[in-house]
């Protein structure tokens, strides 16, 4: 069976692919169409996917920081969303009672009050897959999606201690030995090396505090942020996640199957979920006004909006349990994964084109602006500069010294990570903190007229890919160079635009061999 799930997923993500939408739009067809076949779901792939969740949410808190939850805009911004997003549901829900609409016909106030909760919340699983797959989760509007999804992801632990009557046991007292355990495992880390023990420790780590959470009576997927979060200052914290990120897609495709395993389609039930397609664009909206009033240009508000455009799988949970208490029909929970499926579907297309949206959408949203910008959205005076370096952790920090130290240009670097930013300030070069993927930070440069040459020095491929994809329009006569590792990566830069694109594997060894000459040159001497 496990065979022929993967054959059946596998050709429906490449279908997927084929004409444009991301796989997991194909996984969650390759579900219903298994379901529709006789299939039920099954622990094994249950399990598999929940693997696959709580290693994503254990990457995530691998790229996190604390302060990044403590802003405004994150947990009173969460809030104020949660709050009007359900009273418009259960109106939305109640109104659809009072028109005799099948299965709504059923629901009271409190229910329609619970479904609206249920259908409040945005998919972490599908947020952070758009915003990795355009190397994005470090761009202001990325963080803050990430910050209120984790928001969120605390709200349904107070919920679920709620409604199962499931509070953490006095064990959970033990969760606190997890600050000084943060500097053995630190030192775990810094034995394991690079191959298998890396992968092992991060399988371990995951599985092992989703685990120690669970047993206490609190959520697992928290621990699993909780200690990505821990461990993300960590030197190796960075390698962690690159390790596990092949391995969290593979289960990852486990969880979007189950969705669709998880019920039987009913024409009513299908109905209702397209009907909710409707309050689904208010929830957005609302998401950037929200986002607005907390100082975030309309640009920003539009692109974390678009990332949180969908339905949660948390809502399957929600509805399990309401089920569960007979609080509602066996029909809503096919109700919320078909709907969630929809929103999947919907939301693709609009992330990948989402710059595109928000050209066209901000202005009408700039009239709510509330004069004040937040602090990672304030204009950069790029007058005198002439070259401009995109990641300054290795290559383009000796990038940076070559042109200070041998030309009379004027250089300036950008980079996502605080702390690399913070080195390079110490060391006296004129460095700011931001993402280049971030289309935003192109309009917050300002006096940019003298500017000759870009370089790519990211090391992630598709952030080059995505910068240099963002620029194209806008280059005028600005010459872009960027790095590669690979032929392929090199056809795709040069196909955007890139002037210039330097492969290390081809330049790497010309590069040894001239510096090793100069062992023969200097012994000749």
């Amino acid at each position: 069976m496990i065979a022929i799930l993967i054959t059946v997923a596998f050709v429906c993500g490449l279908l997927a692919r084929l004409i444009g939408l991301p796989p997991l739009i194909g996984f969650l067809a390759a579900g219903f169409i298994m379901r529709a076949a006789g299939v039920d779901a099954f622990p094994d792939i249950e399990k598999l996917g929940d693997f696959g969740v709580t290693l994503l949410l254990f990457t995530i808190g691998l790229k996190l920081k604390v302060k990044d939850l403590v802003k405004s805009e994150v947990w009173a911004g969460t809030s104020l969303h949660m709050l009007g997003t359900v009273v418009f549901f259960a109106v939305f829900l109640y109104a659809g009672k009072l028109l005799g609409l099948p299965i709504l016909s059923e629901l009271n106030v409190m229910t329609c009050v619970l479904a609206g909760f249920a259908l409040s919340f945005s998919s972490t699983v599908f947020a952070v897959k758009s915003l990795e797959d355009k190397a994005q989760l470090a761009a202001l509007h990325g963080t803050v999606a990430i910050g209120m999804l984790i928001m969120q992801d605390i709200i349904a632990v107070v919920f679920l201690a709620v409604s199962t009557g499931k509070i953490p046991t006095v064990w959970a007292l033990t969760l606190v030995l997890l600050i000084p355990l943060r500097y053995v495992i630190g030192k775990v880390l810094d034995r394991t090396g690079h191959g298998e023990l890396l992968i092992l420790l991060g399988f371990f780590l995951a599985l092992g505090i989703y685990g120690w959470f669970d047993a206490v009576g609190v959520k697992g997927d928290l621990g699993a942020i909780i200690l990505g979060m821990m461990l993300a200052s960590h030197p190796k914290s960075h390698e962690l996640s690159k390790t596990l990120f092949g391995f969290k897609d593979v289960f990852l495709v486990a969880f979007f199957l189950s969705i669709g395993l998880s019920a039987d389609l009913t024409m009513s039930a299908v109905g209702i979920a397209l009907l909710l397609m409707i309050p689904l664009a208010l929830k957005v909206v609302l998401y950037a006004f929200t986002l607005i009033r907390f100082h975030l240009r309309p640009r920003s508000a539009i692109l974390t909006s678009l990332a949180l455009a969908n339905y949660s799988e948390f809502g399957l949970i929600v509805g399990s349990i309401a089920v569960a208490n007979g609080w509602l029909g066996n029909e809503w929970l096919v109700i919320i994964a078909v709907a969630v499926a929809v929103s999947f579907v919907i939301a693709s297309p609009l992330n990948k084109k989402a710059n595109d949206v928000a050209d066209k959408v901000q202005s009408l949203l700039q009239r709510f602006e509330t004069g004040r910008f937040h602090e990672a959205e304030r204009p950069i005076d790029l007058a005198g500069v002439n070259v401009v370096i995109f990641g300054v952790g290795g290559v383009g920090r000796g990038a940076y010294d070559y042109y200070t130290e041998h030309t009379d240009m004027k250089v300036c670097g950008f980079d996502s990570c605080p702390d690399v930013v913070a080195k390079n300030v110490a060391a006296g070069r004129l460095v700011y903190q931001g993402d280049g993927t971030d289309i935003n930070l192109l309009h917050r440069l300002e006096n940019r007229d003298e500017v000759q040459l870009v370089l790519l020095a990211m090391a992630d491929h598709r952030a080059n890919l995505s910068v240099a994809r963002v620029m194209g329009p806008r280059r005028s006569d600005v010459k872009v160079s960027a790095t590669a590792k690979h032929d392929d990566e090199e056809a795709e830069l040069k196909t955007l635009g890139v002037d210039a694109v330097y492969n290390f594997h081809a330049g790497a060894g010309a590069g040894f061999a001239s510096n090793s000459n100069l062992l023969l040159e200097t012994e000749r001497g």
